[in-house]
């Protein structure tokens, strides 16, 4: 099999739990995510979430059970808050810079304006299309307006009210062009899940079967 590299970056910002999705977005984000590495047999998946900061949750791994398992155990409230999108890029482009797959992606999937992180979007889609890897982008949330958290309690609950849905189309667009990929919009989990299958059909994995036969002679008994 000549599997292909891919990282996912995922937004944690507390606006991944607006409850335009059923239940939220991160859930279905999440659940759709473990989907998409469960058919990629051969190819290596790593893990990078972003809030206001970045970091890898898990390292390019062909044992895709244990990266479910850090997928479904993903929490808004791991990180400072905020949207470093070229934070999230760039920590994905740094662990896949010494991969020698003749083909790398990204699937990054986010719901807000890059807002926080010292570095900028532009400057991380720069080095992935230096480095031949190409940024999937995808933007999770409805049109219009969606109940989510604006505020925290003292005992860390948010507490929810209706909010506009504000996400840089434009910028998630140009990191995608910039290097021959896609960009996407998903609205709800019907839509997600299909562009996780669209790009799952695009990116497609060399697989060469050898078969092996193996002759024996039994014509001794058939004789006697």
């Amino acid at each position: 099999g000549e599997g292909i590299d891919i990282f996912l970056v995922m937004d944690l910002s507390s606006s991944m739990l607006a409850r335009d999705f059923e239940p939220d977005r991160l859930s279905v984000s999440k659940k759709v995510a473990v989907d998409f590495v469960s058919h990629r047999t051969y190819d290596r998946i790593g893990l990078a979430v972003f809030a206001g900061e970045s970091y890898t949750q898990f390292p390019l791994t062909n044992d895709h059970d244990v990266l479910n398992e850090y997928l479904e155990g993903l929490e808004c409230r791991a990180l400072e808050d905020g949207t470093a999108i070229g934070m999230g890029l760039a920590t994905a482009v740094n662990r896949l810079k010494d991969s020698e797959a003749k083909s790398k992606i990204i699937i990054l999937l986010t719901d807000g304006v890059n807002n926080a992180g010292y570095i900028d979007p532009q400057t991380a889609a720069d080095l992935a299309k230096e480095l031949g890897v190409k940024v999937y982008t995808i933007a999770v949330g409805t049109m219009g307006q969606a109940l989510s958290p604006v505020s925290r309690r003292m005992d860390g609950q948010y507490m929810f009210a209706m909010a506009k849905v504000e996400i840089d189309s434009e910028l998630l667009n140009k990191i995608s062009e910039m290097t021959d990929a896609k960009y996407f919009r998903a609205i709800d989990r019907a839509s997600l899940e299909n562009i996780y299958a669209e790009i799952d059909r695009i990116e497609k994995t060399e697989i060469e079967m050898q078969v092996f036969k193996r002759y024996k002679d039994e014509y001794r008994k058939f004789l006697i």
